[in-house]
């Protein structure tokens, strides 16, 4: 994603939403979280350059409104519309939605109005990403 920052510059800003919702992967605190993206995954001093906010959820009862928002606006990933979770055992949110986000690193792509334009799963090559960008700040 840094790549992608640095390429489009001021045209582009990334918004991450850390979440705990899949698998308890994230269940440290936020200066936990970035100091284990720069000194475990990936590491070598990785600094992401988008900006991170708090931990939130994403699915069920207690999804963060900008979430609620993007899933009435875009129910299914682009590039993915028939997967929604690998192992039903990680689903510990309720209830249960076509629409919900099937894991982490799931990508929503919006316009500069705020318009939601395209969802991606986390399967999506985030450099791939780089087209639909293209296309949206002509």
């Amino acid at each position: 994603m840094n790549e992608l920052i640095e390429k489009f510059g001021d045209n582009l800003a990334v918004l991450a939403f850390p979440c705990n919702q899949f698998g308890h992967q994230e269940n440290t605190t936020e200066a936990e979280l970035l100091n284990s993206l720069q000194y475990v995954r990936p590491g070598n001093n990785f600094t992401p350059q988008m900006d991170m906010f708090g931990k939130v959820d994403v699915n069920g009862d207690t999804t963060h409104p900008v979430f609620k928002y993007l899933k009435e606006r875009l129910p299914l990933p682009s590039d993915d519309s028939v997967s929604l979770m690998c192992d039903p055992k990680c689903i510990i949110w309720s209830p249960v939605t076509r629409s919900d986000i099937a894991w982490n690193f799931e990508k929503f792509l919006i316009g500069k109005d705020g318009t939601p334009y395209k969802r991606f799963s986390k399967k999506f090559p985030t450099r791939d990403l780089e087209q639909d960008i293209k296309t949206l700040i002509k």
